[in-house]
């Protein structure tokens, strides 16, 4: 029921935006804004032959940059919640490399590791590993004492205190924000795969953008869209199964 809602909703969504581009195709009469109808016909040509080797590059970046980034960041946030003394020594670190804004660490990324795959993961693991950490030891931390305390008083030791409660109160949580920060993450990647690439939806987009190929590049943004839609998706059917008591 839930799925059929989100497909719905999206079915909705994408017929308004489409609405709304053929009427600003209609009343601005511009190159550089071609039919929706005409961008479709042309990605359905292309797709195969052009697009295709540029997304599985793009979608494999993005799912391994989130899943290093869950790997690392969620056994942290855990630690931290968890442990007061931990908390103590990280959360200083993490609250001051928080707010720097990532794109900005390109270049030194860029100098140190290339301009290669490395460099792209290593960015999007920042973007998205922070809000990773803060979540799950936010999420740790809101779960009562008391409950901690039954199972103690049962004889259980630290290793059931988080496989019985911490990783099932907290997973929800912990993948809500892994959802919310996959936007910003495909953004990032658009952005590093203009550098030091021929591969990815990034580099795909602008290459067509300087070839003032408009039907090319807006099939571009079409299918790095639907890619986006497609993972959040799965992010959060991965949610409704692990926290269906949610």
């Amino acid at each position: 029921m839930h799925f059929n809602n989100t497909l719905r909703g999206a079915s909705y969504g994408m017929i308004m935006v489409i609405i709304i581009w053929q009427l600003l195709a209609w009343l601005l009469k511009l190159p550089i804004i071609p039919e929706p109808l005409a961008v479709l016909v042309n990605l359905g040509q292309i797709f195969a032959d052009k697009i295709s080797t540029h997304l599985w590059y793009s979608l494999g970046r993005i799912i391994m940059g989130l899943a290093i980034a869950v790997i690392i960041g969620v056994p942290t946030g855990f630690l931290m919640g968890y442990f007061e003394k931990i908390d103590k020594v990280l959360s200083p670190l993490v609250y001051f490399t928080y707010p720097i804004p990532k794109i900005a660490l390109l270049p030194i990324i860029m100098l140190l590791f290339g301009l290669g795959e490395a460099s792209k993961l290593i960015m999007i693991v920042l973007i998205v590993i922070f809000q990773i950490i803060i979540t799950s030891r936010d999420a740790v931390k809101a779960i009562p004492q008391e409950v901690f305390r039954s199972l103690q008083s049962l004889g259980a030791g630290k290793r059931h205190m988080f496989t019985e409660i911490i990783i099932p109160a907290s997973m929800g949580e912990v993948l809500t924000s892994a959802r919310l920060a996959l936007g910003t993450a495909i953004s990032i990647l658009f952005f590093t795969e203009t550098f030091g690439t021929e591969f990815g939806m990034g580099y795909f987009i602008m290459d067509a953008w300087m070839r003032v190929n408009y039907l090319d590049m807006y099939g571009g943004i079409v299918v790095l869209s639907l890619m986006g839609f497609v993972l959040f998706t799965m992010v959060d059917m991965i949610e409704r199964k692990f926290s269906a008591w949610r």
